[in-house]
């Protein structure tokens, strides 16, 4: 019988029981494919995450991510998250001011930058690829329709678009806090147009937010991957700014710096910050990072 040690962390957070919570595996090496895939649907956490030795000389670490339901090549709080576990396992030494530790994952590499403070990781930040600018969804109705609102709550100002850094997401526009708050994604809808769409997974966002230093509120629905809706994503986030700078949302002379906040309907409030820069009008990087709070271990018995 296996002992499998895990370790749960909440991400993109600074306070216990909020952000996005995640499960790590240390040493997923000794661990089969489908087990893991088990162990990921026992937890029945947004994602878990399994470390393993890379296969490639320039990273550190190959890291796998589990949603409940299967496998997936990149998502933004289970690296982060399991950056922050290495570093407090004492897996990653931490000296001066940043370490940086690189994950071998699906989509490439992925380079993670850890600010360190008094010996103790405090931000986590990832640099994500570049992003992919992808279709343009024109039927409003169809989309009110999905989302269970009027077709006049959504923005007409800005398109709703497929926008990936890694992994693509459609993005749709709304106008306000009581929009966002009382959008109930329809499966029916969902299954029949977007299911086999280049962007299963759904992102709705509006400028209005919570709090006076934010720039953007959102949500994200992902059903084809067993999440119903996810606290904190950081692999939406990036492509969310991204799309707030092309169109002109938030405006980027060089550099911007964007706050996100997300998962405050599900009463996981998650802060994710977001850094865009352009050159000569395109974007040439997308760092998205946060704060992370160890919660605790555990161990299953198989």
């Amino acid at each position: 019988m296996q002992k499998l040690q895990y370790h749960l962390v909440d991400v993109f957070t600074d306070r216990a029981f909020a952000g996005n919570q995640l499960a790590v595996f240390l040493d997923g090496a000794d661990i089969s494919d489908e087990l893991m895939r088990k162990l990921a649907g026992e937890l029945s956490l947004a994602e878990t995450t399994f470390v393993l030795p890379s296969t490639k000389k320039e990273c550190d670490f190959h890291v796998r991510i589990f949603t409940t339901t299967t496998e997936i090549p990149f998502a933004g709080h289970p690296t982060l998250g399991t950056a922050f576990v290495l570093a407090h396992e004492g897996k990653v030494k931490l000296s001066g001011s940043e370490q940086v530790v690189s994950f071998e994952e699906g989509v490439g590499i992925i380079p993670v930058h850890l600010e360190i403070v008094n010996g103790q990781a405090v931000t986590i930040r990832m640099k994500q690829p570049l992003p992919k600018f992808g279709s343009e969804f024109t039927n409003r109705f169809q989309l009110a329709e999905l989302l269970s609102i009027d077709s006049e709550a959504i923005d007409h100002k800005h398109p709703a678009q497929v926008v990936g850094c890694g992994v693509p997401f459609l993005f749709i526009p709304l106008k306000n806090l009581d929009v966002i708050r009382n959008v109930k994604l329809r499966l029916d809808v969902w299954d029949r147009f977007l299911r086999s769409s280049e962007a299963p997974c759904v992102v709705v966002f509006t400028a209005e937010t919570v709090h006076d230093n934010s720039t953007v509120h959102c949500r994200m629905f992902a059903p084809g991957l067993g999440v119903m809706e996810d606290a904190a994503t950081g692999s939406a986030n990036g492509p969310l700014g991204c799309y707030l700078v092309k169109h002109d949302i938030v405006s980027c002379d060089d550099k911007v710096d964007i706050i996100s906040e997300q998962g405050y309907e599900m009463g996981r409030p998650s802060i994710i910050n977001i850094e865009i820069k352009t050159r000569e009008g395109e974007i040439n990087s997308v760092v998205v990072g946060g704060k992370c709070v160890y919660i605790g271990q555990g161990y299953i018995e198989v």
